[in-house]
C-alpha cells in the first residue's frame, strides 16, 4: 500500500488527478478541511503547481461536484419514465452516502455545474420521451426541487444559510422544551417522530433518511403519473 501511495504521488499532475485528490480529502476530514495548501500537501506538489490546472477554489470545487455527479449512474436503457427517473435518483442518493459534503456543496454554486447540467437535461428528456408535455415537465422539475438530485432540503436548517458551505452539524434532533411544546402543540406532537429516524441513512441531517426520502419521492412520482396520464397542462402554459 505504501509503494502505491506513493506511485500515486509522483504520478504527473494533471486537473483530474487533482480533483479525485481533492473529492478524497473531503470525504475523509470535510469539506471544512479542504485548501489548496492542504490539496498540494497531499500531493506532494507545491501550491502553485495546483493553480496550473485550476484557477482557483470555486473551479476546484465545481470540478469536484462534476466528479461526484459523474458517479450516478446512467438512465436505464428501454425503461418506462417512472422506473428510469426513480432509478438515476436513488443513485445520485447513494454517491452522496458516499460523498456527504456535496449536498451543501451544490447549493453553495451561484450556477450549476455542466456535470449538474448535463444530468438535469437528461433527466427532462426521460420526461419528454415518457409522453410528458415540456410544461407539465418544467413543473415536475420545479415539484421535485433537490430530490432529483438524492437530497431533500430541511424545513429549517441553519447550515443552509445563503453564503454557508461548510458541512451540516451532526447533532441529532432535540425534543421541543416543554414551554415550546405547550405553545405550538402540534409541531411537537410530530417532532417525536424525528427522533426514531435511522440515523445511519441519513444525507446530511434532520429527517432525510432512506425511508423517509422514498415516501416522498414515491408519493411524487405517483401523483406526477396521474398528471401525465390526465394530458395536464398548467393554467397560463404557453409551451406543449
Amino acid at each position: 500500500m505504501a509503494e502505491q501511495a506513493e506511485t500515486l504521488r509522483r504520478a504527473p499532475l494533471s486537473r483530474d488527478r487533482i480533483l479525485h485528490a481533492a473529492v478524497a480529502l473531503a470525504d475523509e476530514a470535510g469539506i471544512e478541511s479542504l485548501s489548496m495548501r492542504n490539496l498540494a500537501q497531499d500531493l506532494g506538489v507545491v501550491p502553485m503547481a495546483l493553480y496550473k490546472h485550476v484557477a482557483n477554489k470555486d473551479e476546484l470545487l465545481d470540478g469536484m461536484i462534476d466528479v461526484v455527479v459523474g458517479e450516478i449512474d446512467p438512465p436505464v436503457p428501454d425503461a418506462d419514465w417512472k422506473h428510469a427517473v426513480r432509478s438515476r435518483i436513488l443513485s445520485a442518493r447513494q454517491v452522496l452516502r458516499r460523498h456527504p459534503w456535496a449536498p451543501l456543496a451544490i447549493e453553495s454554486r451561484n450556477m450549476a455545474t455542466p456535470a449538474v447540467l448535463a444530468y438535469l437535461d437528461s433527466m427532462v428528456g426521460t420526461l419528454r420521451a415518457g409522453g410528458f408535455s415540456a410544461d407539465l415537465a418544467h413543473h415536475v422539475m420545479h415539484a421535485m426541487g433537490s430530490r432529483i438530485l438524492g437530497f431533500s432540503q430541511e424545513l429549517f436548517d441553519a447550515s443552509r444559510r445563503a453564503g454557508r458551505s461548510g458541512t451540516a452539524s451532526s447533532e441529532p434532533p432535540q425534543a421541543f422544551p416543554p414551554e415550546v411544546a405547550a405553545r405550538f402543540p402540534h409541531l411537537a406532537e410530530i417532532s417525536t417522530a424525528a427522533l426514531s429516524h435511522d440515523d445511519a441513512s441519513v444525507v446530511g441531517q434532520g429527517c432525510d433518511d432512506q425511508f423517509e426520502f422514498e415516501f416522498a419521492l414515491d408519493l411524487l412520482l405517483d401523483g406526477i403519473e396521474r398528471l401525465r396520464q390526465q394530458n395536464w397542462t398548467s393554467p397560463r402554459s404557453v409551451v406543449r
